[in-house]
């Protein structure tokens, strides 16, 4: 198989098979992110996804599944994937569902038509790294596109019959902009219809512009009780049915499950009772540990 760095791929999707058909991230400029830092975005070689395409129909010729990757495999127009979809059902006859992690930009270049025939062809669920719904804190992290952009793309995905994840990034912010960073996510994210919403903490990781930024006093980052004070927000207006998922650093405390509102009280109590008399050295020694996004 030709896997080249850096590879991510959703944990809580089946981790094999896998399929990278780009390398590199489109946008590449985040400011919390240095994951594809030095990887050019390029599309695979087809070469290399038929050869690799030969091994998974002898290693796994029954997969029902596949994930794509790497950063944004969506990236490439409809002309240029829908080729590799059918390559993918050709080798794999039983393939049911087409998994891809991608940015909201992603979905531009395509129209609800051709979004479609890419479900059809079994791309049927993706995943937004949307991070926030808040115009001053996309600009304020260079994301690349601003809240109306969002709510247009989700709306194609919708329309196309695209199941879609979406990922709110809990003290991006920086104290600075935090209540409307909550709350307008949650705005944002509500009045989309994504069939999960994923939380996580910022860690300002090395090399980042963030870190740079709070080195030198220019950003301000949220302390462990703070994150939870913003992500109690978040939670608090966010009315959107979904499963919900939370990479947070809580002591102690399974926030994750399905059937976000009929369990909305619950994780509510729960948070309140975290940032009451949550282990906060703890969660900050966790956070400490972390070298990857």
């Amino acid at each position: 198989m030709h896997f080249t760095e850096t590879v991510y791929r959703n944990p809580y999707w089946p981790t094999w098979p896998l399929l990278q058909i780009t390398q590199g991230c489109t946008h590449n400029a985040c400011k919390f992110c240095t994951m594809y830092r030095d990887v050019p975005f390029k599309m695979q070689p087809m070469e290399w996804i038929e050869e690799d395409l030969k091994e998974l129909r002898v290693m796994d010729p029954d997969a029902r599944t596949l994930q794509l990757l790497s950063a944004n495999p969506l990236a490439p127009t409809y002309d240029r994937l829908a080729p590799i979809l059918e390559k993918i059902n050709e080798a794999l006859p039983h393939m049911e569902m087409i998994y891809a992690s991608t940015r909201v930009t992603d979905i531009r270049n395509k129209s609800v038509e051709e979004l479609r025939k890419l479900r059809d062809m079994g791309l049927k669920e993706i995943s937004l790294g949307v991070e926030s719904g808040d115009d001053w804190t996309l600009e304020r992290i260079n994301k690349g596109y601003h809240a109306e952009d969002i709510l247009e793309q989700c709306h194609k995905l919708e329309e196309a019959g695209i199941r879609y994840w979406m990922t709110f990034l809990n003290g991006v912010a920086g104290k600075e902009h935090s209540q409307e960073h909550a709350i307008r996510s949650a705005e944002i994210f509500s009045q989309c219809s994504p069939m999960v919403v994923g939380t996580g903490g910022l860690t300002l990781l090395p090399g980042t512009p963030l870190l740079e930024e709070a080195e030198q006093g220019t950003f301000t980052p949220l302390s462990e009780q703070e994150m939870l004070t913003e992500l109690r927000t978040f939670v608090e207006h966010l009315t959107c049915d979904c499963a919900f998922i939370t990479h947070h650093t809580i002591s102690g405390t399974n926030l994750t499950g399905p059937s976000f509102l009929q369990r909305k009280e619950k994780i509510l109590a729960a948070l309140d009772h975290e940032i009451r008399h949550g282990d906060l050295d703890r969660m900050a020694a966790i956070r400490r540990t972390k070298r990857t996004l």
